[in-house]
């Protein structure tokens, strides 16, 4: 409760500056504390997140709580169900703590709809936070949730988890099933796929095993392997692993100098801790480090 207690009063400090929540339920959220702190106390089978506070992305259903998609046309849609990963969520024990911003209905790389004030970046808010999750990336970064449900179909994930420092990943597609029961719950061009996002690589693992695994009733597309263990190998390191990394894509896109630089420290990182780092893309400006990259993998 405690925990909980601490994110909302987070929300009623940041939400006014950053605009990450279009929804809060404060109550439900200590109604839900309430009950999770019980059977800890009772002794009861706890979940892999269970009092843990976490953020819903307003374009996934959730059951009795507004869920906009970040338009005006459902700006006063209730649902009468949850989506698929949200009740997952919800059975592992997490606190949901509200509905994190997102533009109309998700097709944009910024966060920015006509429900209202423009979603901030907590490290500067004169910048953006990305998009389409950047309410949930707004969030965690600003320290309201260890771990939000995000969703990426063409970097919704991955673009605020990089302009807010933290932690994301787009699921394979199919990994997190969600219900077929609309129009746009599948189609030929739906490269959608739910994932977390979080402060750590071993959360985010946590809350995607939560949301993995097939259903029976689960949208077309759905990986019907049950899912791996995610957090098996999170203590193995990287030795022996290859990654492969590119500076500019040969050159075929414009990327800043400063953003360069932090990618070849990183890749550089990666290497000195014994991974076999593969440059899989031509590029003039770092053509010597290239070469010998590829030669040391080579052997």
């Amino acid at each position: 409760m405690e925990l909980t207690e601490i994110s909302l009063r987070r929300i009623d400090d940041m939400n006014p500056k950053l605009n990450a929540f279009l929804t809060v339920t404060a109550d439900q959220a200590m109604e839900a504390a309430r009950q999770a702190e019980k059977a800890v106390m009772q002794g009861e089978k706890l979940g892999p997140l269970h009092g843990i506070p976490t953020s819903i992305k307003d374009l996934e259903p959730t059951e009795g709580v507004r869920t906009t998609k970040g338009s005006l046309i459902y700006k006063d849609w209730i649902p009468d169900r949850d989506q698929l990963a949200v009740q997952r969520i919800k059975e592992s024990g997490a606190i949901i703590l509200g509905k994190t911003n997102t533009p109309e209905f998700g097709m944009s790389g910024t966060t920015e709809n006509k429900l209202g004030d423009d979603c901030r970046n907590p490290w500067n808010t004169e910048r953006v936070s990305g998009g389409s999750s950047g309410g949930a990336g707004a969030s965690v970064a600003a320290g309201i949730s260890a771990i939000a449900q995000g969703s990426d179909g063409g970097g919704s994930i991955r673009i605020p988890s990089a302009f807010c420092g933290i932690f994301g990943i787009k699921a394979t597609q199919g990994r997190v099933p969600r219900w077929h029961v609309e129009p746009t719950s599948w189609h030929p061009v739906n490269f959608s796929c739910m994932g977390p996002m979080s402060r750590s690589v071993r959360d985010a693992a946590i809350m995607l095993q939560v949301m993995s695994g097939p259903h029976p009733e689960a949208e077309y597309g759905t990986i019907l392997d049950e899912a791996p263990d995610f957090t098996a190998r999170l203590d193995e390191g990287v030795r022996g692993l290859r990654m492969a990394w590119s500076p500019d894509f040969g050159g075929s896109i414009a990327v800043d100098s400063e953003v360069k630089e932090a990618a070849e420290r990183a890749a550089k990182a990666y290497q000195a801790q014994g991974r076999r780092v593969v440059v899989r893309f031509p590029s003039e400006q770092f053509g010597d480090w290239n070469d010998a990259l590829q030669a040391e993998a080579a052997t």
